[in-house]
């Protein structure tokens, strides 16, 4: 009996082991998006990448964090500038949010797809784990509109078998409170609601190998 606790213990050890490695493997994760992970019109080091990278700290994972957003940028300028990104910084995981700004301006919804799913498998094809970050478009954009919009997201997540944050402002776009004045970008309280949107799909992706 005693022979079966220890090799029961050992097992133990050895699956806690095993998991603590996956965590503490060096990783690095590039984070391409728009005005909303760029920390526009808030204080550096307040938005939700900057915080990101905090909370790895916090909790001892090894990862470099890159935050290549930019103001203004579409699934167009992502897509163009991603294979250059990809070859610098040889990211393990990647973080794609855009997609408000082709929304916002009334871009094709189609373009946006297509402009997503090659973002993807760029980085699939250089063995990257993905993470799509999804946006809604305000009502005034029309149903038919906003309502393929919004699915965009959930059929590139599937057909690239990528995870997906549906919302990333789930909990903050109905708090008028939480953007700034001109109601488009969230206030620094809003980005540790969009971390904790975020971080339930994003963690496993730090397991994986």
């Amino acid at each position: 009996m005693l022979v079966l606790l220890k090799k029961l213990s050992v097992g133990a050890l050895l699956t806690l082991a095993a998991s603590a490695s996956a965590y503490s493997a060096p990783k690095t994760v590039l984070v391409v998006g728009d005005s909303l992970s760029a920390e526009y019109g808030i204080a550096r080091g307040s938005g939700w990448v900057s915080l990101l990278e905090q909370k790895l700290k916090a909790e001892k994972i090894d990862a470099r964090v890159v935050n290549a957003s930019i103001s203004g940028e579409t699934t167009s300028g992502g897509r163009a500038r991603l294979p250059a990104l990809l070859g610098q910084h040889r990211p393990d995981i990647v973080v794609i949010e855009l997609g408000a700004n082709d929304g916002l301006r009334g871009l094709p919804v189609a373009s946006a797809e297509a402009n997503l799913r090659s973002m993807i498998s760029m980085a699939q094809q250089k063995e990257a784990r993905v993470l799509l970050v999804g946006m809604r478009m305000p009502p005034n954009y029309g149903r038919a509109y906003t309502e393929r919009f919004f699915g965009m997201f959930k059929t590139v997540s599937s057909e690239t078998r990528s995870p997906l944050v549906p919302f990333m402002l789930e909990g903050v776009a109905d708090k008028p409170t939480l953007f700034q004045q001109d109601r488009l970008h969230p206030t620094a309280d809003a980005h540790p609601i969009i971390l904790s949107n975020i971080w339930p799909q994003f963690a496993p992706l730090l397991k994986k190998q």
